[in-house]
């Protein structure tokens, strides 16, 4: 066992992260001989709840979990991070906007990515969870110049996760027999749940998605809609967010930079799109397929785009420039 971990979760008094947290701890997230250290962030008016957590995480009794520090200062829950999960976010209400989230949001990335800078390691790789992720993820990079684009990346992987177990379900098989589709673009509803390039293991063959369901109305209609308003569709249901499966899709996310994807597979993630070959501008971070080796990542390049691909690629695109143009606006203020 060599030296701890260094993780911090904001919002770690949140439901997302009391999901969260057991996993990272137990293991699940770094592997289990990897010692951690897990730095929890939050409100002041949180710190009573944020506690509370602290003493679950201790009565869990977890060998790995070499200390718990609990913060409302960024100056302690930045310094020498080696992985930061930022969750906590302005949430989004039933019938807010979408600009309305972003205006209060750039003040908390801003603030975050300005702390990374100045307190965490330049390795450090930092995930953006909270809404609207890509927009977030883009202005805590922004904030903090000297850490690499490239370590920032936001997540995509629920979505990803969500598309492949919608094709599971239609064709009876397991979650684990589906790979290679994409979710493009942002994690809102324009985002576009590619499956032209997914596989699918049918009875021990490998044969291409759209060979297999054989309805290519459903894929290009209820499918893509289903995965795009799923999280409205919980949240309706549930009264609440989803919570376990964002959970599940963070430690999928952070387990595959840490140790790579499995051959011959890609996954989904908001990353700078920087040098992209799919015409996709530069300067958005937009969820692209990848493959992650030695913690760093690369497109998957030469996949073919058809015109029906292309028209929900840039629709998404054309989303985040706005988006992106309304943050930084804020951002000049904030």
């Amino acid at each position: 066992q060599g030296e701890p971990v260094r993780v911090l979760v904001t919002g770690a008094a949140g439901q997302i992260a009391y999901s969260l947290l057991y996993s990272i701890a137990k293991g699940d997230v770094f592997g289990k001989d990897q010692p951690l250290i897990l730095v929890l962030l939050d409100i002041t008016p949180m710190m009573t709840v944020l506690e509370g957590v602290v003493m679950e995480l201790q009565d869990c009794a977890l060998p790995l979990l070499r200390e718990v520090i609990p913060t409302d200062k960024e100056e302690v829950a930045f310094k020498d991070l080696d992985i930061a999960i930022l969750v906590g976010s302005m949430p989004r209400r039933e019938g807010m906007e979408r600009k309305d989230l972003l205006k209060a949001n750039v003040k908390i990335f801003k603030s975050q990515g300005a702390a990374l800078d100045k307190y965490a390691k330049k390795t450090v790789k930092v995930v953006v969870v909270g809404n609207p992720a890509n927009t977030n993820c883009l202005i805590a990079s922004k904030s903090a110049p000297s850490i690499p684009k490239e370590n920032f990346s936001c997540l995509t992987r629920l979505d990803h996760n969500r598309a492949k177990s919608q094709i599971a379900l239609k064709l009876g098989v397991t979650a684990n027999d589906v790979k290679n589709v994409i979710i493009w673009g942002n994690h809102s509803s324009t985002q576009y749940p590619d499956v032209n390039h997914a596989k699918v293991n049918v009875k021990g063959k490998e044969v291409g998605v759209y060979e297999a369901i054989k309805d290519d109305s459903w894929l290009k209609g209820d499918f893509i809609l289903t995965v795009q308003q799923r999280g409205a569709a919980v949240i309706k249901a549930r009264k609440l967010s989803s919570a376990m499966s964002a959970a599940k899709a963070i430690c999928d996310h952070v387990r595959d930079i840490w140790f790579g994807t499995p051959a011959g597979e890609f996954v989904s993630m908001g990353v700078i799109s920087d040098g992209n070959s799919y015409g996709v501008p530069e300067d958005l971070l937009y969820s692209f397929p990848v493959v992650i080796k030695d913690k760093t990542w690369k497109f998957v390049e030469g996949l073919p785009i058809n015109d029906f691909s292309r028209e929900k690629m840039d629709l998404t695109a054309k989303e985040l420039a706005e988006e992106k143009e309304t943050a930084v606006e804020f951002l000049s203020s904030a």
